[in-house]
């Protein structure tokens, strides 16, 4: 599924997000959406989220 939809996403689902710091090296961070911070219904570098655990980053991969 496309991160870059806000349809696509939705809390308590478990996500890979790149953090700000991340961005240069593309490292992904999973965790479970806690937050979408995005208003627009897309974003072409994915969706701002927040986490359970705190972080905050666009999301690059749904998982299964």
């Amino acid at each position: 599924m496309d991160g870059k939809k806000r349809l696509n996403i939705r809390k308590g689902l478990k996500v890979k997000i790149v953090l700000k710091q991340d961005q240069k090296s593309g490292k992904l961070t999973e965790g479970v959406v806690k937050d979408i911070l995005t208003k627009s219904s897309s974003h072409p570098h994915g969706i701002k989220v927040r986490l359970t655990s705190g972080d905050v980053g666009r999301v690059k991969e749904i998982c299964r």
